[in-house]
């Protein structure tokens, strides 16, 4: 599918993925190939050689000392920024990679829990920390589309033997989620709240184009309730936000 989208002059710089990817070797050869920087996700007992010596992830994550971690953001959530303890190190490459370019092992800690991910970088180039804590962050828009498909369209409702019938509800979930980002963008476009409200959601549009379309009501009554929820979410938001932003 990479290739076939660079084929078709897709412009593309990075390839983020989880762990099924991260452990695949072709997978990574052929993007360096390409000269792609990758950050794919691995395993906590993968190993990776660090100063020549063969280590498992987690054995590596245990020799950082408190000055090698840094505190950033992956990218904005729902409750704010989504901070994370960030470190890393150099890697060398393996026998099925190509010789040239620049590898680290990418190390993200949970500030109150501790909890570890561990992620396999490389670039054709130098790049700094935060740049790769930047593409590390982006996979959540994807896993944010999954669990919108899921919630919203039902993406995984469905009971089928078939492939094609498999296919018929995907490709229909994907377009009603399709149309639900579509509006919310024109949406967002043409309207602004100032910050009482929270911009128009998909829940809430998929809310309100279900009751307008099931059953006649009073627009008036429908647009209230969704100020109201909107307003309250608002104010939800920014707690978490001041709270998320103190260090």
């Amino acid at each position: 599918m990479i290739d076939a989208a660079l084929t078709a002059g897709v412009q593309a710089c990075w390839v983020t993925a989880d762990e099924v990817y991260g452990q695949a070797p072709d997978l990574r050869a052929f993007l360096q190939a390409r000269r792609l920087g990758y950050v794919l996700a691995i395993a906590a007992n993968r190993r990776v050689t660090v100063e020549g010596i063969a280590r498992t992830a987690a054995e590596a994550a245990a020799l950082a000392a408190d000055r090698h971690w840094h505190r950033y953001s992956a990218g904005p959530g729902a409750k704010g920024p989504r901070f994370y303890l960030w470190a890393w190190a150099r890697i060398d490459a393996e026998e099925t990679e190509l010789v040239g370019g620049h590898r680290w092992l990418l190390i993200r800690r949970h500030p109150a829990s501790g909890e570890l991910a561990f992620y396999r970088c490389y670039a054709p180039a130098p790049v700094p920390l935060l740049r790769l804590v930047r593409i590390a962050g982006i996979r959540w828009a994807v896993e944010e589309s999954f669990q919108a498909a899921k919630g919203q369209v039902g993406l995984d409702h469905y009971q089928v033997r078939t492939w094609s019938g498999w296919y018929r509800h995907i490709t229909l979930a994907m377009l009603a989620l399709a149309f639900l980002a579509a509006v919310a963008a024109v949406v967002a476009q043409q309207t602004s709240s100032g910050g009482e409200l929270i911009a128009l959601t998909l829940p809430e549009i998929r809310r309100l184009l279900a009751v307008l379309w099931a059953r006649p009501r009073e627009l008036d009554e429908v647009l209230r309730w969704s100020r109201w929820r909107r307003r309250h979410q608002a104010i939800a938001r920014q707690c978490h936000y001041q709270r998320r932003s103190q260090p």
